[in-house]
């Protein structure tokens, strides 16, 4: 079911490409026989559907990154209660393994002394093999226990894998809006700027980035529809999947726990508890007593009587950790976490990706419009005049190639030769006098300088043909 839903994005995916084809072949080829002016494309269309375009892409990229901070959320608090179940059953192995070691050599060490110590007293021997019976049971109780180290393991790599690949999909949904963003600016760039440059790059990169939004919906679906799928029955598929490693009524005791459910290890802590109680008085017993008489067996006494202390210390915490409502705790933790804040990001994540794909996909379709209508004004100002006075490009050629050079065309040194010739002015008696005079009275009256009325001698210039 999860591969179909890959598959239907697939078919989405392919019945946009065919649209965005098809539109372009009639955009193309379609209206050539139209007249020049019926088909160029009209700049306020074309501007409001990039705005547009750009408006959903920014609310989409909003969208998204709140949908992939839900999910990191959603995923971490998965990871946390995941850790601290884990760190919950190994610290109970632990403990287990702890207290089993004690009683198996330590206290068996200290009782074999003390049977050499005490030998002359029967009634003494009697007691620490009591003891050591009492001891053996202990060790029977707790070997009882279920092993938590194959589940630990199992959760350390579930962990692990959950981080791992988490990581990576919240830095790709990063540089996935990033590259969204970018691509946004550079179709507004293009459009200000009328940049065909721009405006291909955007293209190729549009297309890409909606290849990629179709194919992040395709997993993000079915990602959401696994783990709805999961959260629909997770009692169930967990017992399903520990059903080789754990007893069925343990796995329902954490599970569940509820009131109503015995607990089963309560029997062998109840057990447990009675035998520490008794040799706790034995052992006060042999110390009231049996210490006057044998002073050098007052350590191995006092040793075990620290040990049956620790071992007491160890069964408060093993009952507590044993206790179904601090797994449970971590059990519903997961479950809110993956449940809620992450299929809730994951259908906004769903929802980005259909925003992108139709954003991108008015940004493909405007491009050509776009393209169509910069060509459109480039052969307008083709068709201009250059010596028209209101063309703008005349104005621009103008200022950047001043008239100065074009005066001489308006006089014809060969014909004036005569004229010159039979003046005569002498280039050193000439005086600048007027012009001077004229051109500070034009400043002063705010004017600009200006030749026109100047004499021709004056300014040094040949008489007009």
């Amino acid at each position: 079911s999860l591969i179909f839903l890959g598959l239907v994005a697939a078919v989405c995916l392919g019945l946009n490409l065919l649209f965005l084809t098809v539109y372009l072949i009639c955009l193309c080829c379609c209206k050539r026989d139209q007249e020049p002016d019926s088909k160029r494309p009209h700049s306020c269309c074309i501007t409001w559907m990039a705005v547009t375009a750009g408006l959903i892409c920014c609310t989409a990229v909003g969208i998204g990154f709140y949908g992939n901070s839900e999910t990191n959320d959603g995923v971490y608090q998965l990871l946390y209660a995941l850790d601290h179940a884990n760190h919950t059953l190994t610290d109970i192995d632990s403990l287990v393994a702890g207290t089993t070691l004690q009683m198996q050599v330590g206290l068996e060490q200290h009782l074999a002394r003390l049977n050499e110590l005490l030998a002359t007293r029967g009634d003494y021997l009697q007691t620490l093999k009591f003891m050591q019976q009492l001891s053996s049971s202990i060790v029977q109780q707790l070997s009882g226990l279920p092993v938590w180290q194959g589940a630990s393991a199992n959760l350390t790599e579930l962990s692990s894998q959950v981080a791992y690949v988490e990581y990576y999909r919240w830095l790709a949904y990063l540089l996935f809006f990033i590259l969204v963003l970018t691509i946004c600016l550079l179709a507004c760039l293009g459009l200000a700027k009328r940049s065909r440059c721009l405006l291909t790059m955007m293209l190729c990169c549009g297309l890409l980035t909606l290849v990629l939004s179709w194919a992040s919906m395709a997993v993000d679906t079915a990602a959401a529809v696994g783990t709805s799928d999961f959260c629909v029955a997770p009692d169930k598929f967990i017992m399903n999947q520990t059903e080789s490693e754990i007893s069925a009524v343990v796995v329902h005791y954490y599970l569940y726990c509820d009131q109503s459910l015995s607990n089963p290890f309560q029997q062998a802590l109840t057990v447990f508890q009675r035998s520490l109680t008794t040799m706790q008085i034995q052992i006060q017993g042999l110390i009231q007593f049996a210490l006057p008489l044998f002073p050098t067996a007052e350590k191995d006494l006092l040793g075990i009587q620290q040990l049956l202390n620790s071992s007491e210390t160890s069964l408060h915490q093993l009952t507590a950790m044993l206790d179904c409502r601090g797994l449970h705790k971590d059990y519903l933790d997961a479950l809110i976490g993956i449940c809620y804040d992450g299929v809730e990001g994951l259908l906004y994540l769903v929802l980005f990706s259909l925003l992108v794909a139709a954003s991108f996909s008015t940004i493909i379709c405007a491009t050509p419009r776009a393209w169509k209508h910069f060509v459109g004004r480039d052969r307008d100002y083709d068709d201009m005049d250059e010596e028209d006075p209101f063309n703008p490009q005349a104005r621009r050629i103008a200022t950047h190639h001043p008239v100065r050079g074009q005066l001489r065309s308006f006089c014809s040194y060969s014909s004036s030769l005569g004229s010159q010739s039979s003046l005569h002015p002498p280039a050193q008696t000439i005086s600048n006098a007027p012009v001077s005079e004229y051109m500070n009275q034009a400043v002063l009256f705010g004017g600009n300088p200006r030749y026109e009325n100047v004499p021709l001698i004056g300014r040094g210039s040949p008489p007009p043909t």
